[in-house]
């Protein structure tokens, strides 16, 4: 029991660690989005996800850019698009 807490919080701390990094490798990706690698790889080879391969081989993510991706086409809510709509109507008088 008490291991499995302290297992828990190493595993925290790790993801912690990993999203303070500016390069990430693919196991380091995995853990910071929660993505299997399978999945990662299945981006990467759709050119999905921006990534770089500078020795050939190994993949690297530039964090900020991965987090950019993970928040493009954000849905807005109906209190953001109520705003909009009055602006838009207000700009038309």
């Amino acid at each position: 029991m008490e291991n499995d807490i302290i297992l828990d919080k190493l595993e925290k701390i790790e993801q912690y660690i990993v999203g303070m990094k500016k390069v990430l490798n693919l196991e380091e990706l995995s853990v910071y989005t929660g993505f299997k690698k399978s999945y990662i790889y299945k981006l990467v080879h759709k050119k999905v996800i921006p990534y770089s391969k500078p020795n050939g081989k190994m993949l690297f993510f530039d964090r900020e850019k991965v987090d950019l991706w993970l928040l493009r086409n954000n849905s807005k809510t109906n209190d953001e698009i109520e705003d909009r709509l009055l602006q838009h109507l207000f700009k038309k008088d």
